[in-house]
């Protein structure tokens, strides 16, 4: 999980979103179970408070849910959920950004690469 946390958001909200990151990536599947709160705050020096609000927001958002006794567990249909409401956000908001940016600098956004090249700017200089 995170190890550096930034001052720009409250670090509740930093952890839920890497626990949504790795609900989105598979790294905890649906039916798993989520890091207990006080095994997540004795490995991150964080206030167990901090992470119960974080993983209540979970709950709160039909992500996650508290088995009695068990602990907190991704809910089945989290990540499809999770997929289209990343989805949508991309649209809305990051990809007028993304096409005013492509139109900007003269760009065909049928020409432009499908997969990111990945080469060092070393690797291609000694092939120039």
């Amino acid at each position: 999980m995170v190890t550096q946390w930034n001052d720009s958001q409250p670090i509740y909200w930093q952890l839920k979103e890497r626990t949504i990151a790795m609900i989105l990536d598979g790294s905890l599947a649906e039916g798993d179970a989520l890091p207990s709160v006080r095994s997540v705050a004795s490995e991150f020096q964080l206030n167990p408070i901090t992470v119960s609000k974080s993983y209540q927001a979970l709950v709160d958002e039909g992500l996650v849910e508290k088995r009695r006794g068990l602990g907190m567990f991704v809910c089945e249909g989290a990540r499809a959920q999770l997929m289209d409401s990343e989805r949508r956000k991309f649209i809305e908001d990051e990809w007028p950004a993304t096409l005013e940016r492509i139109q900007q600098l003269g760009l065909d956004i049928d020409t432009l690469p499908r997969e990111p090249d990945n080469k060092t700017k070393e690797e291609t200089a000694g092939h120039e």
